[in-house]
């Protein structure tokens, strides 16, 4: 059976699904970066920044670049960042919806 396109969704969102690897694109946001500014921004170990790092270059989000000692990273695509926009933004409403509902339960319930 040959791959279809909804695997390679879920492989990007799979990649995407972890805390330390939103916190590291955060920080390539800006451009590209040496992992040893990475790892303080994350506050991480080399070694577990490494893996994540790892995760994400498989999953062809980020690239890797040898320059002298230094390793960078950079995004391969800046559209990844126009589908974390909308991930965050999703969760504000979400967090919205919530707050009101609650404001309204509690309205109700101190009726």
């Amino acid at each position: 059976m040959k791959p279809n396109i909804q695997e390679f969704q879920a492989a990007v969102l799979n990649a995407l699904a972890h805390p330390m690897r939103l916190k590291i694109l955060e920080k390539l946001r800006a451009g590209p970066c040496c992992v040893c500014k990475i790892i303080p921004y994350v506050k991480g170990e080399q070694s577990n920044v490494s893996h994540h790092l790892q995760i994400l270059r498989r999953a062809n989000i980020v690239r890797s670049e040898k320059r002298g000692q230094e390793v960078w990273y950079e995004v391969v695509d800046p559209v990844i960042f126009e589908l974390l926009d909308k991930v965050r933004l999703c969760v504000i409403h979400n967090l919205t919806r919530s707050h009101r509902l609650l404001t309204t339960l509690n309205i109700k319930e101190m009726k």
